[in-house]
């Protein structure tokens, strides 16, 4: 008998306290490597940070005419805002859902390669671009004639689909043959994201055809589908 075998002559106590033979448990369980992606997601952070910080820099607070005698009407100057405030709601809440997405490929994403880091390098150049479309739409959504709002529209669904397509490249380049995700990812869940990623450039690419014809409509469309991603977010149990 080795030492440390258990015995039938040997009590329970005994054999509790026993240490077990490193040749009875069966193989170990791989260890998982160690995530690559700290670095990434560290540099995509700040990089959304700025972005949605620059935002609100085109919302300037009302002043009164240097001629001390002309009337000003503050609360008038404040509603004169809207386009401003509305660009800046639509964009921030954009901008806030892609990073709560970005996020979320980093739960399933362990690994990274070239290819990896030059998609997920495209999508940060859109995030970087946000702060123009939307000063754009704000100065001629309120103000502009209906061929400057037009394009202002084309213009901000238009980077909207781009900045959708990088973010499904970069999703579709790390779900790719699962190289560069945690080993015993769940299944489901990568298909339940796939599902759910696919319907942001089919809603861009529709806001951008009918802001060709109906500029509002296409408005409209970005700004609904940015309320509602908003509450899907916040009614999520994720």
């Amino acid at each position: 008998m080795s030492r440390g075998e258990c015995t039938p002559a040997s009590s329970r106590v005994e054999c509790a306290a026993m240490p077990s033979s490193p040749h009875a448990s069966g193989p170990s369980p791989p260890a998982v490597p160690e995530k690559e992606t700290g670095r990434i997601e560290a540099f995509s952070d700040g990089v959304f940070a700025i972005a949605i910080t620059l935002l609100i820099l085109d919302i300037r607070v009302p002043r009164p005419p240097a001629d001390e005698a002309a009337a000003f009407d503050l609360g008038g100057a404040l509603l004169h805002l809207w386009p401003s405030l509305l660009a800046f709601v639509m964009s921030f809440a954009i901008v806030l859902v892609m990073w709560v997405n970005h996020h979320r490929i980093f739960t399933v994403v362990r690994r990274s390669d070239d290819a990896f880091l030059f998609w997920n390098g495209l999508l940060l150049m859109a995030v970087t671009f946000v702060p123009f479309p939307t000063a754009l739409l704000a100065e001629y959504m309120g103000e502009g004639t209906h061929e400057q709002l037009r394009l202002a529209a084309i213009v901000y669904s238009g980077h909207g689909l781009l900045s959708a397509l990088a973010f499904t490249g970069v999703w579709r380049h790390a779900i790719r043959r699962g190289r560069l995700l945690t080993p015993g990812h769940m299944e489901a869940e990568v298909q339940a994201m796939s599902a759910q990623y696919r319907w942001g450039p089919l809603a861009y690419a529709t806001a951008f055809v009918v802001s060709v014809v109906a500029p509002w409509v296409g408005i409209l469309i970005c700004f609904g589908m940015a309320a509602a991603f908003s509450i899907r977010g916040f009614m999520s149990r994720r």
